[in-house]
């Protein structure tokens, strides 16, 4: 079917997941996925009925419970509980655009033969996400590592007829939806309730939703301080490819590369100009913006790692007819990686925050606060305040979730990641540099109207073009919170092409 992704062991990308994601595709699981799962569920089922040995979390309980062995027949029980138990999420509700992908990423994990469920469960996942049945599920309540299992407890309740989900625009009991759906709750199998909630998919998710918001934010961070640039009356040249040759950081190349691409032809930019030197927050707009899309590149390859790999505990091992305890789900790869992007993003939105200072500051013949009659009229005055705060928020958001940790689970799991706690503060870095942008676009697009009649690129023209559809110029006082609810919402509509 063409608008259907398969599950294999082909690496799924970030741009393919993009892809997924914004053409609404269903998934399946291809032949290779479907028997691999089949292959260990078998393996898994052998080994039980000739194998008395403890098996950690197969046959044992969990945690610092690992050494209580569990008879036979109690070992479905067993795995019921687990779920149950560990269901002690709280907080805010996971955005569902997010719950979606960890769907998607948990089929992805357990597609690969490794985990030992039914193929029934991980079928039941894959017609949730076709269906649009979302388990509802908080953002609070993972230390991320044992992977993230409050959330993903949460996002397995459903499976056994428990818990809630999002479906058709309400939030229902899971046990309705089955039976609307003429489906029976899944009877887990051993091992089946430690595979669905160790994992690293709450992490996962977040950080992969974070980071296609990101490289598109990254652009239009740089598309935003180009019209800055042209409405401060900026100079052109601190984005001459000599300067950046000799300090050859990538992102600072390609930041420099595009700016000079952004003004070309620009009237504005090719203006004889009366002072030397711009501040640093337009003639170091390479140098910062350049070392968070390196760091974004990284954070990337960091996520492509993970979101193709096996993360619950124990797996199990076919052709070397083993079965392995390991720490798989630790998430102190993804604790680090979100710091450092939430460090970079909220970078981004400081000296975007900066630019908005200068262009209301009556410099460079521009009237006070960006508007006519200043005084009678306060302008952009406000606006600023706004971005100020949101920036001073994120340098407090900014501080390390990685370098924290607390004993759990009776000294057993004696280190954590919490990368979980990392991911959610990144997404809410990520969502304020949204809205600093949107402000310094709004201070941006009015300061360059004070250039006119001088025109500035084709590129820049027409993207101002597209806004002033939703954002009039401001030629005397108006409430300025829907300015900037609209800015946020043309930003979110601008589409842009994604390269993984």
């Amino acid at each position: 079917m063409e608008n259907t992704h398969y599950i294999s062991s082909a690496l799924l990308s970030l741009d393919t997941l993009q892809e997924i994601i914004s053409e609404h595709k269903s998934i399946a699981l291809s032949d290779e996925a479907r028997i691999n799962i089949q292959k260990c569920r078998e393996y898994l089922d052998k080994k039980m009925a000739t194998n008395d040995d403890p098996i950690y979390g197969i046959n044992t309980g969990f945690g610092s419970l690992c050494n209580v062995k569990i008879s036979n027949e109690n070992l479905s029980q067993l795995q019921e509980n687990l779920v149950k138990s560990h269901a002690c999420g709280t907080g805010e509700e996971v955005p569902q655009e997010i719950v979606k992908i960890m769907l998607l990423l948990k089929i992805q994990s357990l597609s690969y033969g490794h985990s030992g469920v039914q193929l029934v469960t991980v079928q039941r996942l894959v017609d949730f996400y076709n269906n649009d049945i979302l388990p509802v599920i908080y953002n609070q309540g993972s230390l991320g590592a044992s992977g993230d299992l409050a959330p993903l407890a949460h996002l397995s309740l459903p499976l056994l007829g428990e818990g809630e989900v999002n479906y058709e625009g309400f939030r229902q009991p899971a046990r309705k939806v089955l039976d609307k759906m003429g489906w029976e709750p899944i009877v887990m199998q051993s091992k089946e309730g430690l595979a669905l909630l160790n994992g690293t998919q709450f992490m996962s998710a977040y950080g992969s939703y974070i980071l296609l918001k990101a490289m598109k934010y990254s652009y239009l961070a740089d598309v935003i301080a180009a019209i800055s640039l042209e409405g401060f009356d900026g100079r052109i040249e601190p984005f001459d490819e000599l300067i950046h040759f000799v300090r050859p950081h990538k992102g600072q190349i390609v930041t420099a590369q595009h700016m000079k691409e952004l003004l070309e032809d620009s009237q504005i930019i090719a203006q004889p100009k009366q002072h030397v030197q711009d501040p640093y927050s337009f003639r170091c707009i390479p140098q910062v913006h350049g070392a968070s899309k390196d760091t974004i590149e990284y954070v990337k390859k960091v996520f492509k790692t993970e979101i193709n790999s096996v993360t619950d505990n124990p797996n199990i091992f076919i052709e070397s007819d083993v079965i392995i305890s390991g720490g798989n789900f630790h998430g102190q790869p993804l604790a680090l990686a979100l710091d450092f992007l939430g460090i970079a993003l909220a970078e981004l939105g400081s000296i975007s925050e900066r630019r908005t200072y200068q262009l209301i500051s009556g410099l460079r013949g521009l009237p006070a606060f960006l508007v006519d009659n200043p005084g009678l009229n306060s302008g952009f005055m406000i606006p600023q305040y706004t971005a100020a705060s949101i920036a001073s928020q994120n340098k407090q958001l900014a501080t390390p979730a990685s370098v924290d940790s607390i004993v759990s689970s009776n000294g057993q799991e004696d280190h954590v990641s919490m990368g979980a706690n990392a991911a959610t503060k990144c997404l809410r870095i990520m969502d304020n540099v949204e809205r600093i942008l949107a402000i310094e676009l709004m201070n941006a697009s009015q300061a360059i109207e004070y250039r006119r009649p001088l025109q500035s690129s084709e590129f820049i023209e027409m993207f101002l073009k597209s806004y002033r559809e939703e954002v009039p110029l401001v030629k005397e006082d108006r409430i300025l919170h829907y300015d900037i609810e609209k800015s946020v919402v043309f930003l979110n509509s601008f589409l842009i092409d994604l390269e993984d």
